[in-house]
């Protein structure tokens, strides 16, 4: 029964798992990776956190897609960011209306603006 540890059987293994993960390397979806802002209570639900990177699939990318991704990511923030009424993404400095989709592009810098209480 010691050939299951002699070195030619460990190595097999190696190069085994090796090839496994260029396989999956080679079949990934292309990423975009952005750049998401928080402010005022989407901040505070997010953790304290002012801003991060986030990496989406570039197949499909677009700020309805994003907004799940934030739900999932920060439980806290779902109900805000699931709420187009309640949380405005502004792409690029550019607000993004109520019911409208954007594509999402690598570099895209997304803000999460709640609404400013008067109180």
């Amino acid at each position: 029964s010691n050939s299951l540890h002699s070195p030619a059987s460990k190595h097999a293994c190696k190069q085994a798992s090796a090839s496994i993960t260029q396989d999956r390397q080679s079949h990934m979806t292309p990423t975009i990776t952005i750049k998401i802002l928080f402010f005022a209570s989407a901040r505070e639900a997010a953790g304290g956190i002012t801003s991060t990177n986030l990496e989406l699939d570039a197949d499909g990318a677009d700020t309805q897609v994003l907004r799940t991704k934030l739900a999932s990511l920060y439980p806290k923030l779902a109900p805000l960011v699931q709420d187009e009424e309640n949380l405005t993404l502004a792409l690029n400095e550019e607000y993004v209306d109520v019911g409208e989709v954007k594509q999402l592009s690598s570099g895209d810098t997304v803000a999460l603006i709640p609404p400013i209480s008067g109180g």
